[in-house]
């Protein structure tokens, strides 16, 4: 099992900035791909973006290229997401999951899920 905790939503205002972090604990001595998924009111959940176990391949939403970059400490247990030039349409909850192995594309392939936090965009 891995156990994960999201920290750092808010409101803020368009054009701001976040850094969401989820923190890992449990079996985190094997590897394992995280991702950051969002759902908005009303949408289904997607997929924001996601990271391997090294850090060196990447995936964004095209929605989000330029203006998000995830990042992980492994030696923390912690993945991080860092949102710039915020919109209203990034208005959503945010979860942190993970799946054992390498990156996965898809949200039933994601075995662990944080509890998600709230990010909230004024115009």
């Amino acid at each position: 099992q891995v156990h994960l905790v999201e920290s750092g939503g808010g409101l803020v205002q368009a054009g701001g900035s976040l850094r969401l972090s989820c923190v890992a604990s449990g079996r985190t001595r094997n590897e394992y791909a995280m991702a950051w998924f969002r759902q908005a009111p009303g949408k289904e959940r997607e997929l924001v973006s996601a990271v391997t176990w090294s850090g060196a391949s990447t995936y964004y939403h095209y929605s989000v290229k330029g203006r998000f970059t995830i990042s992980r400490a492994n030696a923390a247990n912690t993945v991080y997401l860092q949102m710039n030039k915020l919109e209203p349409e990034d208005t959503a909850v945010y979860y942190c999951a993970a799946a054992f192995g390498g990156m996965k594309a898809q949200q039933f392939e994601y075995e662990f899920w944080g509890q998600g936090t709230q990010v909230t965009v004024s115009s």
